[in-house]
């Protein structure tokens, strides 16, 4: 089981601490993204407004094309929208600078991407508190421990990514993502270069996170198993929202993905 820790940031001073009364970790609204101009503009996301809860684990589908990735990088404050707002833990990200956006990013934001993105010259321990070192804040003995401990790499910190399993190494990228306790931890794909019972174990780690440390998820994914995890999917189609679905199951993400496909 994941261990609960201390909620104290190291996060710079003049960066404004999150508005808990907003009651939403990811707020959107009137979001859009275009690429290029005029005519040939392309629209990937048209007016998005959405938010979703603290605490929660969310799912984001639709078609290929659809502006998942784009959702997740505008949320994520990776890329700028063309209009509208992302707030993020109470915080406009349209009111940083790019430098601030970036420490924000670090101490506030956690990832979890398919390809791992793990340094292989770097020990699993040097992996998980790289967020913490390039803050410029110490990584805790126990805090680190405890992390390891909680996705089940005790004993490992000291080996080399090249030296894990692919599950092992989504591990790692877990614990990295949960070593500052962000606002929100966005993952794209998680478990798409797993086989099926490493990518349960690793949707079960996530589903722990949002238990047991109250973490808010927010997932990129095609998969209507890893979906039935979640307590709330959002489908895209066009860059809108269409549909969302509580408390899914993989038939009902199933008969919507159909659906979608079935109306282009």
């Amino acid at each position: 089981m994941l261990q609960a820790r201390s909620r104290k940031k190291n996060t710079p001073a003049d960066i404004p601490a999150p508005d808990a009364r907003t009651g939403s970790a990811v707020r959107l609204t009137q979001v859009t993204k275009r690429y290029g101009d005029g005519a040939s503009a392309a629209v990937a996301l048209d007016g998005v407004s959405i938010g979703i809860q603290s605490a929660t684990f969310t799912a984001v589908m639709g078609p290929s094309g659809s502006g998942k990735s784009t959702f997740l990088q505008c949320a994520a404050g990776l890329d700028r929208p063309t209009s509208g707002t992302v707030q993020l833990g109470g915080q406009d990200l349209a009111e940083l600078s790019e430098n601030k956006l970036t420490e924000y990013r670090r101490t506030r934001i956690g990832f979890v991407f398919q390809a791992f993105n793990l340094l292989p010259s770097l020990t699993v321990e040097q992996n998980i508190t790289l967020p913490l070192r390039l803050a410029g804040a110490a990584a805790e003995s126990a805090s680190v421990d405890s992390v390891a401990a909680g996705v089940g790499l005790f004993g490992l910190l000291r080996r080399r990514p090249t030296e894990l399993s692919g599950g092992q190494q989504q591990r790692v990228a877990i614990a990295r993502a949960l070593i500052t306790r962000p606002e929100v931890v966005f993952a794209d794909e998680p478990t798409g270069a797993l086989d099926p019972d490493t990518a349960q174990d690793i949707l079960h780690l996530l589903r722990q996170a949002v238990t047991d440390l109250h973490q808010t998820v927010v997932m990129v994914t095609h998969d209507p198993v890893a979906a039935q995890h979640t307590d709330r999917v959002i489908f895209l189609d066009a860059g809108r929202v269409v549909h969302r679905v509580d408390r899914p199951s993989a038939d009902q993400v199933k008969r919507v993905m159909t659906e979608l496909r079935g109306a282009r």
